[in-house]
């Protein structure tokens, strides 16, 4: 047996086949909630965000086959790739719900945001497993610089959801990297005893809109609290098992939820309309396997920079899970942020195909020497 063949043949098939029905049924998902609209734009959504897939599992596959090792040399250009895009990002990037945070090049349209996150935690797990021995405050200071960089960045776009993420990716790694508890509680107290003064002297006035909407949706149910009132009333009125496929007068075909983001931001409440408390668990038991193969690819890796890295790609998917899905729910505030797989997000369905497929090169290459 050659060693393509091999390799073609240890794939870690669960995580493949659970990755491609969500993005499949994200798919299905983006058609269902923009299928009425007159906007022949809107209808290309489906068939954009379906192109995209197929571009993702070639990323996939590709990546899954290839030492995951080999990314050591190719984090840190990337890293600084992420860093050029959003300096680029800053004085010609679009604006979009108030933040400039995409970057048209050429015909590609894409987040910078992404891209620096992706590899930020490569960075991140290359550094923290080659320096296990260095103190842990050095360590902390180095690792807050590394996301520090790219998180000042995007806070002056600004978008504080991609900002947010970074928090629970950072402190999953440094966690799992051995970093003593004692400094990551102290971590989190300081954040805690900050927010308030970030709330109050760092963010724009439509982002306190929309902490006051989370706090009170009553206080301007035709303004700021508007979307999350609607998508609260469009999962409630799924019920149990939904309207159905493209079913007539919901909140989507009747335009209550935000037409210009229904089919990224809040496509889970289009979900909990159609396919209703059913549909909506079946989907987040979906997530909760694809993690549950995740982690255990982590307890399987080869060496501390393989577990690292699938630690971190699992802590950005739940992240993005938890945050999307509590603010359509009046969990979370609303931050914007889309729903790994299923929202409509073109280079993010790339970004996190890539990302299963290291995840995917660590299992393959859990018992190759190391390079």
């Amino acid at each position: 047996m050659t060693p393509f063949l091999r390799k073609l043949l240890g794939l870690n098939w669960l995580l493949l086949v659970n990755m491609l029905a969500l993005a499949i049924f994200g798919v299905i998902a983006v058609y269902s909630a923009t299928y009425m609209r007159q906007d022949p734009i809107a209808g290309e959504f489906w068939r954009k965000q379906a192109n995209w897939v197929a571009v993702g599992l070639a990323a996939f596959l590709v990546t899954s086959l290839i030492d995951y090792r080999w990314i050591r040399w190719g984090a840190l250009p990337m890293y600084l790739a992420g860093l050029v895009f959003l300096i680029l990002t800053r004085f010609i990037g679009t604006k979009v719900y108030g933040a400039r945070s995409w970057l048209h090049l050429g015909p590609v349209n894409f987040q910078p945001s992404q891209l620096a996150v992706i590899a930020g935690i490569m960075v991140l797990a290359l550094f923290l497993s080659q320096f296990r021995d260095m103190h842990p405050m050095l360590r902390l200071a180095l690792a807050g610089a590394i996301v520090g960089a790219p998180c000042l960045l995007i806070l002056m776009q600004p978008d504080l959801g991609m900002v947010i993420i970074w928090g629970p990716v950072l402190m999953a790694l440094l966690f799992v990297a051995g970093i003593p508890l004692r400094y990551l509680i102290c971590i989190v107290l300081i954040v805690m005893a900050f927010v308030p003064i970030a709330i109050n002297l760092g963010l724009k006035p439509y982002q306190k809109e929309r902490i006051t909407a989370f706090i009170n949706p009553d206080i301007d149910p035709q303004g700021s609290a508007w979307a999350i009132n609607q998508s609260m009333i469009a999962i409630g009125s799924g019920g149990w098992s939904g309207k159905g496929f493209k079913a007539p007068n919901t909140q989507i075909e009747l335009g209550f939820l935000p037409a210009t983001a229904v089919h990224n931001d809040y496509i889970f409440s289009a979900i909990g309309e159609q396919w209703g408390f059913v549909g909506g668990a079946a989907l987040l038991g979906a997530f909760a396997l694809l993690l549950l193969t995740c982690l255990f690819v982590a307890f399987c890796a080869g060496d501390a920079f393989g577990m690292l890295l699938v630690v971190g790609i699992s802590a950005l998917i739940f992240t993005h899970v938890f945050q999307n899905v509590g603010m359509t729910v009046s969990m979370l505030p609303i931050t914007g942020v889309p729903l790994p797989l299923i929202s409509y997000s073109g280079s993010f369905v790339l970004m996190i195909m890539f990302g299963l497929g290291v995840v995917n090169s660590v299992w393959v290459h859990r018992k190759a020497a190391g390079i």
